[in-house]
């Protein structure tokens, strides 16, 4: 379904986004060095149930995973890049962590992730992943204009990922989002343009770049759920949901 919303139902989208990239921000400022996984996952339960809003993740059981996922947020530490469970698991200085986030308030969903290196280490090649992920994210973005098509996003991402080095995994990507979190159309991260669906006002897009150095090829842990890269080789993860407007891309997961 590609569920097209009213402007009232936007300005609730701009609402749902503003706690997610609050929890998310809030969220980053509390994972140091010696934090558990739990603990992370404790706090958004809190701040989810807190606002009034509902978790996108604790009752979740697509085809993919081990359902019901059972928890609020997505923990994904270093070679993990998607769906990571959590787990007690505590941050050391230098590991590289993917919060993602997705949570429905009065009735319309966002979702979005934020990579970043734990402690005073941080690895270049860690870094270099982060930054691409988040290029791409912006890339994509500014491609997310009324009368454009899909294609034209996922060749956007596609060209900067494959430009800085990264091979690009096409089975997970971004997605419609709206009063349910998963909805069409399928964003893959690099495509060709002039391709797919037309973008229309009201459309709400949620965009993910995601890579691994070496390898385009995931595996799932025993957990059902966490996706890591094939070869141990680490990963990052950046997102955020926009809306079509006549003007372009709004992003609404931004913390305010």
């Amino acid at each position: 379904m590609i569920e097209i919303l009213t402007p009232a139902e936007v300005a609730k989208g701009r609402e749902t986004g503003a706690l997610v990239g609050h929890i998310l921000h809030t969220l980053k400022g509390r994972a140091v060095v010696g934090t558990n996984l739990l603990d992370i996952d404790r706090w958004a339960k809190e701040m989810i149930l807190g606002a009034g809003a509902v978790s996108c993740y604790v009752d979740y059981a697509p085809s993919f995973g081990r359902g019901p996922f059972g928890h609020y947020i997505c923990t994904a530490v270093n070679d993990a890049v998607l769906h990571g469970l959590p787990h007690d698991y505590t941050l050391a200085d230098g590991d590289l962590l993917t919060l993602d986030l997705a949570v429905l308030l009065d009735g319309i969903a966002a979702d979005a992730a934020i990579s970043f290196v734990v402690g005073q280490t941080q690895p270049a090649e860690s870094l270099a992943l982060i930054d691409a992920t988040e290029r791409a994210l912006a890339a994509g973005i500014a491609a997310a204009n009324p009368g454009a098509r899909i294609g034209d996003i996922s060749h956007a991402i596609g060209t900067v990922l494959e430009a800085a080095g990264y091979p690009v995994n096409t089975e997970f990507g971004g997605h419609g989002i709206g009063s349910t979190m998963h909805q069409d159309p399928h964003v893959v991260n690099t495509g060709r343009p002039g391709r797919g669906f037309t973008l229309r006002p009201g459309l709400l897009l949620a965009l993910e770049p995601w890579v691994m150095a070496d390898t385009d090829v995931l595996v799932t842990d025993p957990d059902g759920w966490t996706l890591r890269s094939a070869t141990g080789a680490r990963t990052a993860h950046t997102e955020h949901t926009v809306a079509i407007t006549e003007d372009g891309a709004e992003i609404l997961t931004l913390p305010r």
